[in-house]
């Protein structure tokens, strides 16, 4: 009997992290022509700190342009803004912040989680409950892992554990490699946005690189 074949894996989606955000009004004209350029599965919007009413606002302002074009919009913190601006969830910064925002983000809302410095940390955010768990991201000081060092976790993640992983890009190269170590989504930002060819072509190519690497890691051998 012919062994039942391995479903194919699939491509990691995109997961765009916005500029700091002062005014919308330039992101919401733009965003569904950007989204719709590649499979971007979800928006990390980052907002310059101000009032909560100019917060709400521009959260409302930029949800539909996001959610209209199949994407969900996370925030980046502000949990507390996220059901009374219509966002979809938040990202948390550390597994403390992830069990602190827990109750009133689940079960409607997704959580996800970075900070996570260690596996064991990474594993608690798991068990917590985190619909994702990031690595890759930079901290305070900017210092980040190595490159490989990020494959690594992504692969060691993938491997052992159910919710999805994400590897923070900060270029095409780390794009490729998250995406053949494993990773269920790459959040790329700076590197989109710093283009100067535009956000656009940037996000074709990080699409491009990643499918591209997805294929050499995961593709099918083809019967002699």
């Amino acid at each position: 009997m012919a062994a039942k074949p391995v479903p194919p894996r699939p491509v990691p989606r995109l997961y765009l992290a916005t500029p700091e955000v002062d005014d919308p009004s330039h992101l919401v004209a733009t965003l569904p022509g950007l989204l719709a350029a590649a499979d971007v599965a979800a928006v990390l919007l980052r907002l310059k700190l101000t009032d909560q009413r100019s917060l709400i606002a521009h959260i409302k302002a930029l949800a539909p342009a996001t959610q209209n074009a199949g994407a969900a919009l996370l925030l980046d913190g502000h949990v507390e803004l996220v059901a009374r601006a219509g966002a979809d969830g938040a990202h948390l910064a550390s597994l403390a912040a992830l069990e602190e925002a827990l109750p009133s983000l689940k079960p409607d809302r997704i959580a996800g989680c970075g900070g996570l410095a260690t596996r064991h940390d990474s594993m608690a955010a798991g068990e917590r409950g985190a619909d994702y768990v990031l690595f890759g991201e930079p901290g305070a000081g900017g210092e980040r892992p190595s490159m490989e060092a990020i494959g690594e976790r992504l692969s060691w993640w993938n491997e052992l554990f159910e919710p999805p992983c994400v590897g923070f890009a900060a270029s095409l190269q780390e794009a490729s490699e998250f995406a053949a170590a494993g990773a269920d989504f790459v959040l790329v930002g700076d590197v989109i946005w710093a283009d100067p060819r535009g956000p656009e072509a940037a996000l074709r190519d990080a699409e491009k690189a990643i499918r591209q690497a997805h294929a050499a890691a995961f593709g099918r051998v083809k019967a002699g």
